[in-house]
């Protein structure tokens, strides 16, 4: 049984949920094709902005519950799980208070008689990571069922109950049967379901592996494909940037979620050798008063790994990163206690020869580089595979600006961690992947831009025709 809620903080198995059976795919997607063409596209949007409000309103209303549903199967600090929901919920919000002017016809000047028109193109597959169970799929959901278009969602197999917990939303909410859809399907489903022509794009958070796999199958179907592909964010810390607060950030932007974040300050970058030796002894000493513990209790500080395979691939790395020369400052390993717990880990004396020089470590492990100048940073920072984002610090932010632009990634951050809202298009370049969720750019990414042009009775068969 692949869908299976284990408790990181304990290992223990608490639930488990069947594989839908290849019937209840085919009824799944038969149902949201229908409700696609028969309903969910010919409502009027404030009809629908009126259920993704509801859904909104619910997620705030049971916040806790839903809360503790991520830091049960996932390990996130409650507090972080509900800020989650608060995320999730403002996102939800913000595309079903901006849908209408998103869809809203736009006549194009120059050519008297033309203009753009925004239509849903059909059922969608989203396919989700655990690390944010609720925040991603949002960031899908919202601006996709807000456009017209439908949903089939398959989640990750280790956060089942979140899963269900969605579903079971957006229906209280109103929506109609097959407008949202979760799917406990197999791999090999939903490479079925990837190629079923009802099926119109795929939106993947996840690895490059997994991300590069979805798009050549759904690139051999001609369908349009959205990638989140992770990274390996530089923080850069240039030498006039104030020490504390570039601390506090950093340890933010590297543990959060226990580390286990796309958009984790996974590499820092400091500017000097001797602010190197001061930013590297008190991030190690920030790091080290961390209190590990229950992840359902406020004062923890530390939770755990998502699971155990999570964890053993992080010792892997460290072992791997020592074994090529690099050096452990603090941590290194796994913690003696239940439960999937890692001590913070920070490394360096990190070359080019070594594996993680290139490699995501998704978990609190953190890469820590000093180099001598502006330019050693800019280039240490684009040394990687991916491009997802990035953050500056500098008293300077015109000299911010001036070094985030030539950051290979999709967002630069100037004197704070990457982050996220719903206004803020999120997305990379590289391997990171390419699209864009949030923000209008997530909202048009699977929409048929329509021309529609219009001449008067008796107009010559070609050129522009000026309209009286």
């Amino acid at each position: 049984m692949a869908y299976q809620t284990i408790h990181p903080a304990t290992g223990e198995l608490l639930a488990s949920y069947p594989d839908s059976s290849d019937q209840e795919l085919e009824f799944a997607i038969a149902q949201a094709d229908q409700v696609y063409r028969t309903d969910w596209r010919l409502r009027p949007v404030a009809d629908r902005a009126r259920i993704m409000s509801n859904a909104a309103a619910i997620l705030r209303e049971k916040t806790e519950e839903y809360a503790t549903l991520i830091t049960l199967e996932m390990g996130k600090l409650i507090g972080e799980s509900r800020a989650e929901i608060g995320l999730a919920a403002d996102i939800l919000d913000y595309y079903a208070k901006n849908a209408e002017s998103y869809l809203r016809p736009r006549e194009l000047t120059e050519s008297p008689g033309a203009a753009i028109h925004i239509e849903p193109i059909g059922v969608l597959l989203g396919i989700e990571p655990w690390n944010f169970p609720f925040y991603q799929v949002a960031r899908v959901a919202g601006p996709q069922l807000m456009a017209g278009n439908v949903l089939l969602l398959k989640h990750a197999e280790n956060v089942p109950q979140c899963a269900l917990a969605l579903a079971r939303l957006f229906e209280d909410a109103g929506a109609p049967r097959g407008a949202y859809t979760n799917l406990f399907a197999s791999i090999e489903q939903i490479g079925r379901v990837i190629e079923d022509p009802r099926v119109r794009g795929v939106s993947v958070t996840g690895s490059e592996r997994a991300g590069a796999a979805v798009a050549e199958r759904a690139g051999r179907a001609l369908k349009k494909v959205v990638l989140e592909m992770g990274g390996s964010d530089p923080l850069i810390v240039l030498e006039d940037a104030p020490l504390d607060a570039a601390l506090d950030s950093a340890v933010f932007g590297r543990m959060f979620n226990c580390g286990q974040c796309c958009v984790g300050s996974k590499r820092i970058i400091v500017v000097g050798g001797d602010r190197g030796k001061a930013f590297l002894d008190g991030f190690v000493g920030r790091l080290t008063a961390l209190a590990a513990g229950d992840p359902m209790d406020p004062k923890t500080a530390l939770g755990p790994v998502s699971s155990e395979k999570a964890l053993n691939l992080l010792l892997s790395q460290i072992d791997q990163a020592v074994a090529a020369g690099a050096k452990v400052v603090i941590g290194g390993k796994r913690m003696d206690r239940p439960g999937y717990f890692l001590e913070p880990t920070v490394l360096t004396g990190i070359d080019a020869a070594n594996p993680i020089y290139v490699q995501e470590l998704f978990g609190p492990v953190a890469a820590f580089h000093v180099v001598d100048t502006e330019e050693d940073a800019i280039q240490l920072a684009n040394a990687t595979p991916f491009g997802l984002g990035a953050s500056i610090f500098t008293v300077d932010t015109q000299r911010g600006r001036e070094v985030a632009a030539r950051i290979d990634s999709g967002m630069v951050f100037i004197n704070q961690p990457a982050w996220t809202a719903p206004e803020l298009p999120f997305g990379g370049t590289k391997n990171s992947g390419f699209g864009r969720e949030l923000s209008e750019f997530g909202f048009y990414e699977f929409v048929n831009h329509k021309l529609i042009n219009v001449a008067p009775s008796g107009a010559p068969p070609w050129g522009p025709v000026a309209l009286g």
